[in-house]
């Protein structure tokens, strides 16, 4: 009787052990279930594809379009859900106020809050990500709130962002911006400002400033792309890296062939007053025998490219002799992405001409081709407006916009179409979390 007793006090001692063991391995299982879900902006990876809480982050950070409109039936092409967001647009009272400066310089005070209320991915989504940083160069000269959704959209920890403001801006856009990136350790104003008149170097300039800054970070960037305040990007951050990864090295922008028409814009000499003026004093050839190539401000260019702008002397004597020349920001680039000296260049010949409907740096629409795509007409017609010629996108556009290879578009205004914008944050912040599922 002895003996039974103590076997069954062994086996009880056991199963305590046994059971014992089991709920700290629960709890310990519990606690970092919990600790996955939790949104710390101290976490700086968390990988989606291993992780049990996606639902709950996107729950967390969705950014769902407001009003009754159905973004998916609106970027699969219903017209009948875009019409109603065209409607609205008319009717000024359904028109949401666009934030203003003083509004982001009052919300910024208290980081933490600001980052939490507009819903900021402040963790890698994957360890791809992560291991593939970003630089970005932002020009921007106004519309805080369409800057500040830029940046939203683009923004994750691993890439360093340089913001550009315009020195002539208002001085509560410049506080505004300045508490803006004060909130992010990887997000900075540029060390120099300019003062940018339209189609003058200075545009040029503000990039260099961002660029050389960018080259000064600690940051080990692959790449650089440049924005302005109306762009938006159309690919969530993971495909924008899948595309830089297949460029292997090579940069990606416009550079063509000059139309006649385009010429005088680098063959006089122009003066900068509070506009650009044509002096009509005739230019010399540009030095060392270097082609100009026609091409846009836009560009996705390797580390070593921008590297290249500084170092390479024969790069300098040809930025000082565009100096003087109208919009040079649409030929610079676009030249020297065909001088064979410059890293992940392409040759000078023809076949390695690259439209912008070829490249992936920007997609825009100009009006002059606008027209029906079956007959040959490179853009759908704009449905939102037309400003300097280029369509300012609406709803309307968006099916056709996400159809395109390109990684931003311009021109985005939500004082236009706000809806276009709530869609396309919509659809950009799901697919951050669920890829293509639909």
């Amino acid at each position: 009787m002895f003996g039974f007793s103590k076997k069954l006090l062994r086996i009880s001692t056991t199963l305590c052990l046994i059971c014992g063991s089991i709920l700290i391995l629960l709890a310990i299982a519990l606690k970092f279930s919990s600790l996955d879900c939790y949104l710390d902006d101290t976490r700086q990876m968390i990988d989606l594809n291993t992780a049990a809480c996606r639902d709950h982050y996107y729950k967390a950070l969705n950014l769902s379009a407001s009003g009754k409109k159905n973004c998916t039936k609106i970027i699969q092409g219903d017209w009948e859900e875009v019409s109603q967001t065209l409607l609205e647009n008319l009717e000024v009272k359904k028109r949401r106020v666009v934030a203003s400066d003083k509004d982001y310089i009052e919300l910024a005070k208290d980081c933490a809050t600001f980052k939490t209320a507009r819903k900021y991915i402040t963790f890698s989504v994957s360890t791809e990500e992560a291991n593939y940083p970003i630089a970005y160069s932002m020009v921007v000269h106004g519309e805080i709130e369409s800057f500040e959704r830029l940046l939203r959209t683009v923004y994750t920890p691993q890439n360093i962002y340089c913001v550009h403001v315009d020195a002539k801006s208002s001085d509560t856009f410049h506080q505004a911006v300045r508490a803006i990136v004060s909130c992010f350790d990887n997000v900075f104003v540029a060390s120099k400002l300019e003062s940018v008149v339209y189609a003058s170097w200075s545009r040029v300039q503000a990039d260099l400033n961002c660029m050389e800054d960018l080259l000064n970070s600690t940051v080990q960037w692959k790449y650089l792309i440049n924005t302005c305040g109306t762009d938006f990007p159309l690919k969530t951050n993971a495909e924008i890296v899948k595309a830089l990864k297949l460029f292997n090295g090579k940069n990606n922008l416009e550079s063509e062939e000059p139309p006649g028409r385009k010429k005088w814009r680098w063959e006089n000499h122009f003066e900068v007053k509070k506009n650009i003026v044509n002096t009509n004093i005739k230019k010399g050839p540009p030095p060392l025998n270097i082609k100009v190539f026609s091409g846009k401000a836009y560009i996705v260019v390797t580390k070593d490219f921008v590297r290249a702008l500084f170092e390479i002397p024969f790069v300098k004597e040809f930025m000082e002799w565009a100096k003087d020349t109208y919009s040079p920001d649409e030929f610079l680039w676009a030249s020297l992405n065909r001088v064979p000296w410059m890293p992940g260049s392409f040759p000078r010949h023809v076949i390695f001409d690259n439209s912008d409907m070829n490249s992936l740096a920007r997609l825009v629409k100009w009006q002059d081709m606008e027209g029906d795509i079956k007959h040959g007409a490179p853009y759908s017609p704009c449905m939102g407006i037309h400003r300097r010629e280029v369509c300012v996108y609406g709803t309307g556009d968006l099916p056709w916009l996400l159809q395109q290879q390109h990684l931003f578009a311009n021109k985005f205004d939500p004082k236009v179409d706000d809806h276009a914008l709530q869609c396309l944050e919509e659809h950009l912040r799901f697919k951050t979390f669920y890829g293509d599922i639909m």
